[in-house]
This record gives C-alpha cells, structure tokens and sequence, in this order.
C-alpha cells in the first residue's frame, strides 16, 4: 500500500489527515507525497497512482492517450467529470456534441465556438476542431479548451501509416466484401419482387387504358380519312354535275384557307408543327389521361415504381459485374 498523507473528501467535508503506514512495519518515508484517486460520484483514498496536481471540476481538458484524443468535462446535473474518447478523422463536433447531451439528459444547450465569438459547425471534423484552441458552451457556462500540441509525423512515418491504412482497406475488403455483396444483392432481389408485384396490378390496368385510347385513336384517324374523301367527292360533284368550276373555284380557294387557318391554330395552342405522327401521339395521350381519370390509373405512382424498378435492375446489374465480383467475364456467364 502506498505510504503518505492521504486526503479523504466524503460529503463535500475536508477530514483531519490520517497517516498510513505500511503494513510490512516500514517506517514511513520522511517526505510524504500528496495523493488523490478519483471515483465516480466522490472523491475517495483508496490505492492507485498519485496525482501532482489538482484538476479544477469545472476544467475541460484534452489529452491523448494511445494515439486518441481524451476529452474529460464536468457533467452539469450528474456533478461528475467524464471522459470522451473521439476518433478525430471520422468523428464530427455534432456527433460529440451528441454524445454529450447522451450522457448527461440534463444539458439543454451544448455548443463550440472559436476563440473569436463565431460558431464551430456541426459537421467540422474533430481533428480540425482540436488543431486551435475553442470554446465550449454547455446550458449557461462556457469553458476554454487549450488542445496540447501534437507532434507533427515525418514523412516517412506518414507514408508508413497510409500504407498500414491501405492495407486495413484491403484486408476487411478481402474479408467482408464477399458477404456485403451477398446480403445487398438479396436486399435488392426482394425489393425488386416488391416493385414488380406492385407493377403488376397498375401494369394490367394501364395495358386496358392503352387499348382504349389506341383503338378511339385509331378510329379518329378513320374518320378524317373518310371525311376528306367524302369532301373531296362533294367537290367533284359540285363541279362536274350541279356546277361549273367557274363557280366551284372561289369555294376550293376559301376551303383551302381554312385548312390553312386551322393548321396555324394549331401551332398557336400546341406549340408544335401539325406532323401526322405528333399529332396522333398527342391525341393518345389525350385519350388515355382522360381513361387513367376516370379508371382512377395514378399515373405519377406508376412513373415513381417504374423508375423505382429501374434503378433495382442498375444497381444488380452494376452488382454483378465481373470487376465488382473479381471474377472473369466468362465465369460470370457460366454462372448466369
């Protein structure tokens, strides 16, 4: 057992010192040390390493201990001090912020501003934020943070560590990528027999519609068929039986005009060229939007499972690539 002057703080009182001797009838060294050990919830003696110095509670410090940086901080409601270990290159000042608040529901307000007044975001990296000195808010009290400074790596330690980092990558690739691509590609087999049962319904019913609106298409196209040929024959017979072309001839020129008169109004309210195969889509979509409204076909649910089930298919189909599977293209198609 350590031999000193220990300091015991029970109930926020301070009590008398207490001498310890060894047990082993040692008499205890002339220049005692001071020591302190740290318990959650109180301060105790009670075996353990020494500490030179005392931390004031409400302190936030930063210390990095086996590469990490350390954040320890004086929780408000639970009157404790806590450590937070963060991995700066993935963790972000929102995610600690959260952890935080996580681990104490007391705080309402927790925040990090530079030394300059202007607020930290949420998405800056640890490791940016640990570069300067900040500020931390948490409800009413702000706290100065003063990181130590971090020994800057050589460039060959650095490039020793990026190929240690490559060969983790590969590593958990080699091990893990086998099974990721299992269990997407099944996730994206059910989700796309999902897709294509929710077609399924829409698909026959928009089959029906199309029918429709293609025969009373098709139909439309007859009768301006038969009513030019009808107008042509009535022409003929004007001019050859009843009249003469003296007199049919300001007709044919007025006929004319219009025609000419209708195309135009045409493009003044569709905006396209009277084209037979234009006009003739344009008059399906007609037909078969006013079929969809009154079979009530949602045709926007419909476009969002098609393009929905297309991107499925891409996906499998970038899936199954012999660069993603490492696998020749020939044993790809055996297996197929």
């Amino acid at each position: 057992m350590l031999a000193g002057l220990g300091w015991a703080l029970r109930g926020g009182r301070r009590q008398l010192p207490v001498l310890l001797a060894r047990r082993d009838g040692c008499p205890p060294p002339s220049a005692p040390q001071v020591g302190l050990w740290r318990h959650t919830g109180a301060w105790r003696g009670r075996e353990g390493a020494p500490y030179s110095t005392l931390v004031p509670s409400d302190e936030v410090t930063v210390n990095y201990r086996h590469g990490l940086p350390v954040i320890t901080l004086m929780l408000p409601t639970r009157s404790e001090r806590c450590q937070f270990t963060v991995k700066p290159v993935v963790t972000t000042v929102g995610a600690f912020l959260q952890d935080v608040q996580r681990e104490d529901k007391g705080i309402e307000r927790a925040e990090v501003f530079a030394t300059d007044g202007s607020k930290v975001s949420d998405a800056t990296l640890m490791e940016v934020l640990l570069m300067n000195d900040f500020k931390l808010v948490i409800n009413n009290t702000a706290c100065s943070v003063s990181p130590p400074v971090k020994d800057k790596m050589s460039s060959e330690h650095a490039t020793e560590m990026e190929d240690i980092k490559s060969l983790v990558h590969r590593l958990f690739v080699a091990l893990h990528l086998e099974d990721h691509q299992i269990r997407k590609e099944r996730e994206l087999l059910q989700k796309l027999d999902r897709l294509k049962g929710e077609l399924l319904p829409l698909e026959q019913m928009k089959t029906k519609i199309m029918d429709s609106a293609d025969a009373k298409t098709s139909r439309l196209l007859w009768v301006g068929l038969a009513l030019m040929s009808t107008q042509g024959g009535a022409l003929a017979w004007l001019t050859w039986w009843v009249y003469s072309w003296d007199i049919m001839e300001p007709v044919t020129y007025f006929i004319t005009y219009g025609s000419a008169m209708a195309f135009y109004a045409y493009f003044v309210l569709t905006k396209q060229d009277y084209i037979y195969p234009h006009a003739k889509d344009r008059q399906f979509l007609h037909y078969f939007y006013r079929k969809s409204k009154k079979q009530h076909f949602n045709v926007e649910q419909y476009n969002k499972l098609k393009n929905d089930l297309a991107e499925v298919e891409e996906s499998l189909r970038r899936l199954r690539q012999p660069l993603h599977l490492r696998l020749p293209i020939q044993e790809i198609s055996d297996k197929d």
